[in-house]
């Protein structure tokens, strides 16, 4: 039986009564152009198709914020996603971000946004042998906006190379070397949301690795859903999988085989993972739209898949060989952890043989860590020191199966009583 964890926080609040929820979608949109490449049959009503589709699957989601790969490198595609989808039968507060192809790519990114609850700030560009990898700063239109009381996002979105050769791979590592590079010149560690087509076959690509393990850890990449492994072709990880919807294709364009590869990905920094800068990544409701984790090299309308309604598995299924990707993210204006220079510290349960400690710190910190009985008896205690970042302590937990209670503290007074459990 699953066991349902309780937290109990001391001086941390994040979650008020004015916090707000972010949606979004990350979606590849399968050469929504005119000019894909050769093979892919775009004429005659293919655009009108894509369309209806992409405004069925977005009015049944409702993101209010639409990451998109493969739109045609172009204003004149991103307009038409505006006026034929996003702002029809009476909606008209969608937007979309500017549009870079320094790369000289034929296909681009995008972020399309809801005025109502966001507003475009800034941008900045990555330029590579492929395309562009575009950033886009966003402001959160609080209550309190005349004040200077918001919450900002920057939403990066990427479309690495595809392909398994190892030339393919190298061409990914130095795609995702260049972004962090610029990160790290920017110099600001803040709210960031990575999220694209990354085409990766295994958790052990250096690419990957580079985003996950990158030696700043306060500008590192976490996986929301700890799904990381060897995701191709791999029953395990069924569930997460996001491409191909098809196990054929009709007119060219879709990849084959059916659905055994995570190529679509929404990564977070650590701010927004642990949620200590007024956004925090709301992990359970991630997902991939249509995956039911039987799709395993079957295609998306293959029946049975109830984990959407058949009309949206057919446009789906119709419109691009991916499934989109959705996170929200709980915005709070009100606090923010980051403000009082304190950690945020998260525990993985239950317990079976190691306790497993993922902090986020501002300052050097030595931690203390008690272990008590739920009756009071200390069992063990120990101390740590962490640098500032973003860290994971393992520690042994030989103890009889039970409920313990985790006392953590530190000289500055902070304190977190955590409830473990164990097998």
């Amino acid at each position: 039986m699953k066991q349902v964890l309780f937290f109990l926080f001391l001086f941390f609040p994040f979650f008020s009564l004015q916090a707000d929820t972010i949606k979004m979608m990350q979606y590849n949109m399968m050469y929504y152009t005119t000019s894909a490449p050769s093979g892919c049959n775009t004429g005659g009503n293919y655009l009108n198709s894509k369309d209806a589709n992409l405004k069925t699957i977005f009015q049944y989601v409702q993101p209010d914020v639409l990451c998109v790969n493969e739109i045609g490198a172009s204003n004149t595609y991103v307009n038409r996603v505006l006026t034929q989808v996003l702002n029809t039968d009476g909606i008209n507060y969608f937007d979309a971000c500017p549009l870079t192809n320094f790369s000289g790519g034929s296909i681009a990114n995008m972020l399309f946004y809801d005025k109502r609850k966001l507003n475009f700030h800034s941008h900045f560009y990555v330029t590579t042998s492929v395309r562009d990898i575009n950033a886009y700063k966003m402001y959160y239109q609080s209550t309190g906006l005349q004040q200077g009381d918001t919450a900002f996002i920057t939403f990066i979105i990427a479309h690495l190379k595809a392909g398994s050769t190892d030339s393919d791979r190298a061409t990914r590592l130095v795609q995702v070397q260049r972004l962090m590079t610029k990160l790290e010149q920017i110099g600001i560690a803040d709210n960031y949301v990575f999220s694209g087509d990354f085409n990766l076959y295994s958790d052990q690509e250096q690419s990957f690795q580079h985003l996950i393990n990158y030696p700043n850890t306060l500008f590192k990449f976490y996986d929301p859903i700890d799904q990381i492994g060897y995701w191709h072709d791999n029953p395990a990880y069924a569930s997460v999988h996001t491409q191909s919807s098809h196990t054929y294709s009709e007119n060219g364009c879709f990849a084959t085989g059916g659905l055994d590869d995570r190529f679509d990905f929404i990564l977070v920094s650590p701010y927004i993972y642990f949620g200590n800068n007024k956004v925090k990544a709301i992990k359970e409701s991630y997902h991939a739209l249509g995956q039911d984790g039987i799709r395993l090299n079957r295609s998306l309308i293959d029946p049975p898949n109830t984990a959407v309604p058949s009309n949206i598995a057919n446009a789906m299924y119709n419109f691009s060989d991916h499934l989109p990707v959705l996170l929200d993210f709980e915005i709070n204006t009100a606090s923010s952890i980051k403000e009082f220079g304190k950690p945020t510290i998260q525990i993985q349960n239950p317990v079976r043989n190691s306790l497993i400690i993922d902090l986020l710190l501002t300052n050097d910190e030595v931690l203390d860590f008690e272990i008590y009985t739920i009756n009071g008896v200390l069992v063990d205690r120990f101390s740590r020191t962490f640098t500032a970042g973003s860290e994971r302590l393992e520690y042994p937990f030989p103890f009889c199966p039970a409920v313990y209670i985790l006392k953590i503290s530190s000289s500055n007074y902070i304190q977190v009583f955590k409830t473990v459990k164990t097998h």
